[in-house]
C-alpha cells in the first residue's frame, strides 16, 4: 500500500492511475481549504491541480538532472510573475507541492495523507483559540499628509505617547508637487477604542490634512 507504483519503466495505466489519485484527493483538498481560507474560486481550482501538475513534472524528470533544473528554472519564472498571496494561500500551495512530489514519485498513499491530514489540522488550528491575543491591538500603518512649512522631526511625539503602544517610523515623502510631506508609521494603538480621539489629536498638528489608519502589511508599509 505505501509502496511506490512504479516500475523501472512508467507504464500508461501506471500513469493514469496517479493522475486519478492527484486530481481527486487534489479537489478533494481544496474543497476542505476552501472553509478557512479567504481567496477566489480560480485559487482554488489552481490549488487543485497542482498536486498533479507537480507530480507529473516529477515523473517526467525521473532523475534527469537536466530536465529537473530546467523545471526549476520555469517554476522560479512563475514565482516572480505571481502576485504575493497571503500565509493561508502560500501554506495550501506548499502542501499541494510537497503531496505532488510524492504522487509523483509513485507513492500515492503518502500523497493522500499528506494533503488531507494537512487541510483537517488546517481547519482543526483555525478552530482552536491558539496564539490568539485578543486584548493585542493589531499593528497599523499610519499616513500622515503635513505641509512642507511643518517640522516634522517630533511633532507628533506627544500625540504618539499619549495614545500608542509603538510606533516605528516607516518613511517619508514629498507629494503634491513638492508642497507637502507623507510620513508613514507602523503604529501600535494602547486601546482601540481612542482611535479617533488619536485622530482628532493628529488633525490638530497637521493643518486637518489627510490622515489614514490602515491595517498594516509589508506592502502597504513600502511608500
Amino acid at each position: 500500500m505505501f509502496d511506490s507504483i512504479y516500475s523501472a519503466v512508467i507504464t500508461p495505466a501506471q500513469f493514469f492511475l496517479m493522475a486519478g489519485v492527484a486530481l481527486t484527493v487534489g479537489f478533494l483538498y481544496a474543497w476542505l481549504m476552501s472553509f478557512r481560507v479567504r481567496s477566489t474560486k480560480r485559487y482554488f481550482i489552481v490549488t487543485a491541480l497542482i498536486p498533479f501538475v507537480v507530480a507529473a513534472v516529477i515523473t517526467f524528470v525521473n532523475g534527469n538532472i537536466g530536465a529537473g533544473v530546467a523545471i526549476g528554472g520555469a517554476f522560479s519564472l512563475i514565482r516572480f510573475r505571481s502576485a504575493p498571496g497571503s500565509a493561508d494561500e502560500i501554506a495550501a500551495i506548499l502542501g499541494a507541492m510537497g503531496a505532488g512530489i510524492a504522487f509523483g514519485m509513485g507513492y500515492l498513499a503518502y500523497g493522500v495523507i499528506i494533503l488531507l491530514c494537512l487541510a483537517l489540522l488546517f481547519l482543526l488550528f483555525s478552530f482552536v483559540p491558539l496564539f490568539e491575543h485578543k486584548g493585542q491591538a493589531a499593528e497599523q500603518l499610519l499616513k500622515i499628509t503635513i505641509p512642507e512649512s511643518l517640522a516634522y522631526n517630533g511633532a507628533f511625539d506627544e500625540v504618539f505617547a499619549r495614545y500608542l503602544k509603538k510606533v516605528e517610523n516607516a518613511g517619508v515623502k514629498t507629494t503634491d508637487m513638492g508642497s507637502m510631506f507623507r510620513l508613514s508609521y507602523k503604529v501600535q494603538m494602547k486601546n482601540v477604542a481612542e482611535e479617533k480621539d488619536f485622530i482628532d489629536a493628529l488633525r490638530t498638528k497637521n493643518g486637518n490634512l489627510e490622515i489614514s489608519l490602515l491595517p498594516y502589511t509589508e506592502t502597504q508599509g513600502q511608500l
